[in-house]
């Protein structure tokens, strides 16, 4: 699948675009950070380019994958999310990751609610998994915010991940989950929003 044929989805504060060559360097340096110790890194230079190759060849052995956040006012990149299934993986796997200088503003919440309802109603999906780090807790949080519980009887990815399984397209459409989110991406879309705490992605 090119690049040219990945859909672009549009929420109320971003456009999801195929990842592309200019992307990376964004990816990069994330990857090469601390934030991402929970996704295998912090990766060097090689590794980074690797896997950003994977998530471009992605779309074209499976026909999904990751897209990348851009602003709409902007048009920066965020991060990325998506949908993610190579070799060996038990399951098809929806993910996200935010550049650290753009964590706490609830951009993961809302990319991850649009890819889900994409795959889910476009694609036919009938459930998810998300394959997290028992100490990524912000990722954890941001499961159970949309609506995945933990599934104990699930394969893992190797072991020492743990498993949370997203509600069915019919468990979406019958319970509140997809309301709740809606109201708390409006409320990070307000100017005025301050979240108490510790900002969640």
């Amino acid at each position: 699948m090119s690049a040219a044929s990945i859909p672009v989805l549009q929420t109320r504060r971003l456009v999801l675009r195929g990842p592309e060559p200019q992307d990376y360097p964004n990816f990069k340096a994330t990857f090469a950070s601390y934030r991402s110790r929970f996704m295998g890194g912090p990766l060097n230079p090689y590794e980074s380019w690797m896997l950003y190759a994977a998530e471009i060849g992605h779309w074209t052995i499976r026909g999904f994958g990751m897209w990348m956040i851009h602003d709409r006012h902007t048009d920066e990149t965020c991060g990325m999310a998506g949908g993610w299934f190579p070799a060996q993986w038990p399951e098809r796997e929806i993910a996200w990751i935010i550049w650290p200088e753009k964590a706490g503003h609830g951009y993961a919440l809302e990319a991850t609610h649009a890819v889900r309802g994409y795959f889910y109603e476009t694609q036919g999906w009938d459930g998810a998994v998300s394959y997290l780090d028992p100490k990524n807790l912000d990722s954890i949080r941001l499961a159970e915010r949309l609506g995945a519980v933990k599934d104990h009887e699930a394969a893992t990815v190797d072991g020492h991940d743990v498993v949370y399984r997203h509600p069915s397209p019919a468990v979406l459409r019958s319970s509140q989950i997809a309301d709740g989110i809606a109201m708390e991406i409006g409320h990070y879309a307000d100017p005025s929003f301050k979240p108490k705490g510790v900002a969640l992605d």
